[in-house]
């Protein structure tokens, strides 16, 4: 299925040095949403449901605007873009939920309920800059096969509808699945209930690894561990491994008795240190940035002598740099991540492709969201990323990069991290979501207007 939208959709150029404070535009600058006028912040949720139920046009919702424009941008006409700032904090806890304004950061979200000896029954994502609301609706993960996305921590999710009427769905209603990873088309999220488990200790052991076998042991290495995430470098045949699991009793006494302070121990390893510096030389190639210790070169600076860590799972694995990128990310089947690295690494090595940056591998578990990546069982998730230059473009043989390793990876089932950058004409939507119909049933009964959709969401869902 090849879908037409009305504008580009590739990877556009941002505008750094924009200085007009009549706009709106999403965090990386590359796209504009929408006038300041046609921004609306309502207080609390019954300022927002008069708004909605006394107003009529498109309806956009804006966290912290770390989506892709295409993904925030009006159609047509601009209509109204909700500002929702003031939707924060914990509302409610006990001993196995806690539940949250829709638009609290996923930071201030592990804060509290690291405060409170607790932690989300599912893996943080790197950046906790994010709303909740937003997180949930485009599918944000972590790590590990004991859980899924974000959205699988969910029990319950309040929203206010087009009307400016109030839907709340809990697990085991027949729509929740729809909800959990709604692409912000269903309603206004205000509250989120989640499971929350008793937070452990964990030490990761990292590694500088061979590739060579890369294809037999990336399976092996989920299924051993709690939590595995790995950086694989082609061009030198090198995997920076990261494995997480239950601290000892020796390194959970060490930790605490720290302060509980991510503890990163003083015995460090220089294996990765040449691939680090080639992958630095072609990263300032590309970007021209001049400030050596610009947050780019950061992201991948830090493998550099690196040491094992011991800490709660968020100091350990939300440890993000948040700065101006296009990122590509394509679920797979856990099953076929195997011929996926197989497949790029005889890819890799027929044309050499312009490496700008490592692979990310990360795994989940399966999810029972009817929209994501992981529906229906394990999968693995393979990451590719190109910052932007320092005037705001990007590296053609970077951009080419992106396309072509998208290209295959969608010819072996992959799914599209819903949040981030992908090609739309490469994927059958319907074939690979079998729940695709059921959604679109879902958004009729709640949006029958379609006054939830944006220019991306109108042409995605017809």
């Amino acid at each position: 299925m090849t879908i037409e939208l009305p504008t580009d959709v590739g990877y556009p150029r941002r505008e750094p040095d924009l200085t007009d404070d009549d706009q709106v535009r999403n965090w990386a600058r590359n796209a504009t949403l929408a006038p300041l006028a046609a921004v609306c912040t309502p207080d609390d949720e019954d300022d927002l449901r008069a708004l909605l139920a006394g107003t009529s046009g498109g309806v956009r919702m804006i966290g912290s605007r770390m989506s892709p424009g295409r993904m925030l941008a009006a159609g047509d006409a601009a209509g109204t873009l909700l500002d929702l700032s003031r939707f924060t904090g914990l509302l409610a806890s006990d001993d196995e939920t806690a539940t949250f304004a829709g638009a609290t950061t996923l930071g201030e979200v592990y804060a509290t309920l690291a405060a409170q000896g607790r932690t989300l029954a599912a893996s943080p994502g790197v950046i906790s800059s994010q709303t909740l609301a937003g997180a949930l609706s485009t599918g944000t993960h972590g790590q590990g096969l004991g859980q899924s996305c974000i959205a699988d921590a969910a029990t319950r999710i309040r929203m206010v509808l087009a009307d400016g009427s109030v839907s709340e769905l809990r697990r085991g209603d027949a729509w929740f699945g729809a909800a959990k990873i709604g692409l912000g088309v269903l309603g206004v999220v205000t509250e989120v209930t989640l499971r929350t488990v008793a937070s452990l200790v964990y030490t990761c052991r990292k590694d500088a690894l061979s590739a060579d076998s890369l294809a037999d042991d990336l399976v092996s290495w989920n299924t051993d561990h709690a939590m595995t995430k790995a950086w694989w470098f082609p061009d030198t045949r090198q995997v920076h491994l990261w494995r997480a699991d239950e601290a000892s009793a020796e390194q959970a006494e060490r930790y605490h008795a720290g302060g509980d302070v991510l503890l990163e121990e003083t015995t460090t390893s220089d294996a990765l240190n040449a691939a680090v510096e080639a992958a630095l030389v072609t990263m300032r190639d590309d970007t021209r940035i001049l400030d050596a210790e610009g947050k780019p070169f950061q992201t991948v600076n830090r493998f550099k002598d690196f040491a094992d860590v011991t800490g709660d799972v968020y100091q350990v694995f939300t440890r993000g740099i948040a700065t101006p990128q296009i990122n590509v990310e394509i679920g797979v089947p856990l099953e076929r991540a195997g011929d996926v690295v197989r497949a790029i690494e005889a890819w890799h090595a027929a044309s050499r492709p312009h490496m700008h940056y490592p692979v990310i591998l990360r795994c989940t578990g399966g999810s029972d969201s009817w929209l994501s990546p992981s529906y229906g069982g394990p999968t693995c998730y393979f990451g590719f990323v190109v910052y932007y230059a320092e005037d705001g473009s990007l590296a053609a043989e970077g951009v080419d990069f992106l396309r072509e390793v998208e290209r295959l990876l969608a010819g072996f089932g992959g799914r599209p991290h819903w949040g981030k950058y992908y090609d739309e004409s490469l994927y059958d939507w319907p074939r690979l979501y079998p729940r695709w119909a059921s959604f679109q049933g879902v958004r009729e009964a709640l949006d029958p207007t379609h006054r939830f959709d944006n220019a991306f969401t109108a042409a995605l869902l017809g």
